[in-house]
């Protein structure tokens, strides 16, 4: 089976605990695990929530066997890595980007997974791996004020450089990431001629619309704040961001144009003593209806395409997958960044100082 190892970066949205599971952090010994249990890890907040419901709770109904729930750290890898390195199985099953997914493969830490299980071959293949499935998406959008831009508005990342037609308080990410690829493709750059990225006309691209920057932000509920209060009338941010002010009151418009996509999926740690449940619990999650479950809460894009068929047309249009938007977004080059992180980030901290 062919798997695409084309990938992106990802940053995670915070949220409220949830009910049902049972809540840990890190790598803390826990008693021996039942032979009839699975401790899963995500990112806490409204993915414990959303998860829960699509998930955790069916899944034990149904099976019988319990999950117990656990929240991990922003970067699981070191986590992952001590897992195997101690052979204490704290976690059966962990969430992971695909970024992450490269970088754990390589070192052999990853448990292959069984494609042959129920709805695995449905998944889109930007979100496949042998060892990897992803199970969400999710997208650094433009997000615009309605009640700003009443008439004329934005719909590139090239009209948010052109302060003349589309006036307005902005804001970007104080980070190379995403930052530096919006920068090209206001200037033109194509997607298929997005990589490498050429750091020497991204900066440039930056200098014409840094005077005009108000804001460099450093989180996610930031740009959720400044959208909700106003202080910003357009911004680049997380596409779930946006999603929690247009639920709260509606006054604010995603533009899903040369967004940039990124998946985050699940993975067993090498070795695992639970991997042939874990194997079938991860199968279980590419069921279409149990993915279109966690579209109610969390607006994430599904990665079984067949989940459309169970989500209402008014909630997929919110959705970064859904075939009205995912045509118009770009699946970003971790490999790259992987490779250029380091020099990325100490020229763009540079040039913010210069």
């Amino acid at each position: 089976m062919p798997f695409n190892r084309k990938i992106s970066r990802r940053s995670i949205l915070l949220g409220s605990a949830a009910s049902f599971a049972v809540s840990a952090v890190g790598l803390s010994i826990r008693p021996a695990r039942a032979a009839d249990s699975l401790t899963v890890a995500d990112p806490g907040g409204p993915f414990k929530d959303a998860y829960g419901a699509a998930f955790y709770k069916p899944y034990q109904e149904e099976t019988g066997n319990q999950i117990v729930n656990v929240a991990r750290e922003h970067q699981p890898t070191s986590q992952v890595q001590a897992i195997v390195d101690t052979g204490n199985y704290s976690w059966d099953v962990v969430t992971i980007t695909q970024g992450d997914q490269v970088l754990l493969h390589s070192r052999e830490l990853l448990e292959p997974l069984d494609w042959e299980l129920g709805h695995m071959a449905d998944i889109m293949k930007e979100a496949r791996a042998p060892d990897w499935m992803g199970v969400d998406v999710y997208a650094t959008v433009l997000a615009i004020r309605s009640d700003h831009f009443t008439d004329k508005k934005p719909s590139s990342w090239a009209d948010f450089w052109d302060v003349e037609n589309f006036p307005g308080r902005r804001a970007l990410r104080k980070s190379p990431i995403d930052t530096l690829e919006i920068a090209l493709l206001a200037d033109g750059v194509t997607p298929e001629e997005l990589y490498p990225l050429d750091l020497d006309r991204a900066f440039k691209k930056l200098t014409e619309i840094r005077p005009h920057i108000d804001v460099w932000w450093t989180g996610g509920a930031q740009t959720s704040q400044m959208l909700q209060s106003g202080e910003v009338d357009m911004l680049a941010t997380w596409n779930g961001r946006a999603q929690t002010v247009i639920d709260a009151d509606g006054t604010v418009e995603i533009v899903w144009n040369q967004g940039l996509y990124s998946i985050e999926g699940w993975a067993i740690p090498k070795g695992s003593p639970a991997s042939d449940e874990a194997k079938k619990f991860i199968a279980y999650c590419a069921d279409p209806k149990r993915q279109a479950e966690y579209t109610k809460t969390l607006a994430y894009g599904p990665t079984n395409p067949k989940a459309y068929d169970y989500i209402p047309p008014e909630r997929a249009k919110f959705l970064p997958t859904a075939p009205a938007h995912f045509d118009k977004l770009i699946l970003a080059s971790q490999e790259w960044w992987g490779e250029h992180k380091e020099e990325a980030e100490q020229r763009f901290n540079e040039w913010l100082l210069s």
